[in-house]
């Protein structure tokens, strides 16, 4: 291709992609969830956080799984108390407490949280981390969660991570993005490692 040819092709994908930007105007707090067997669905929404917090804009992170471990996530968000708030509530995966009682406690701690964030409007985004696999196991009511979803402020985010994301959160949520395992290390015998697993 020449470089006559590339300038012509590229001024046509310009100007289509012009005319197609020229009628996206709306704004709205969108419902983002990242679900799937693949890595990347809380690390996709601390990158959010960050991203938001370079905006000035308030972020509220609960964290339903991961309380119980010394996260980089939790330590470096903690720096910005003024415009972070980080609550990790979650005692692990339930297979480690192996008491259900308690993971319903733990998980109804979270959502008391959850909830709280979801009504406040001084919060740009709230990120519910592995919420999923409480609604998975049946820990929080799923109905409360859609509703409180819904009834958020206007121009709030919220973005619910982990895998088995239920379909009725999925039919709600304007952006679904399915993290695909092709290969983990894991499978290798490597455990899970500071500053990529947590």
């Amino acid at each position: 291709m020449t470089d006559t040819e590339h300038s012509d092709k590229m001024r046509r994908i310009k100007a289509a992609r012009d005319k197609m930007m020229a009628g996206k105007s709306g704004e709205k707090g969108l419902l983002l969830v990242h679900t799937g067997k693949g890595k990347g669905k809380s690390s996709s929404a601390f990158g959010m956080a960050l991203r938001c917090l370079g905006h000035g804009m308030k972020v509220g992170i609960v964290q339903y799984v991961k309380g119980a471990w010394d996260t980089g996530e939790a330590r470096f968000l903690s720096r910005f108390p003024e415009l972070c708030e980080i609550k990790t509530l979650g005692e692990g995966f339930t297979w480690e407490t192996q008491d259900k009682a308690r993971d319903i406690a733990a998980a109804g701690r979270a959502w008391a949280e959850s909830a709280r964030m979801l009504a406040d409007p001084s919060y740009a985004m709230v990120i519910l981390d592995e919420i999923n696999i409480a609604l998975r196991y049946d820990l929080i009511p799923l109905a409360q969660v859609l509703e409180a979803i819904a009834a958020r402020p206007p121009l709030q985010h919220v973005v619910a991570t982990g895998r088995n994301a239920p379909d009725a959160l999925i039919e709600i949520a304007d952006l679904v993005t399915e993290m695909t395992l092709v290969k983990h290390p894991f499978r290798d015998g490597i455990k899970a490692q500071k500053g990529v697993e947590f």
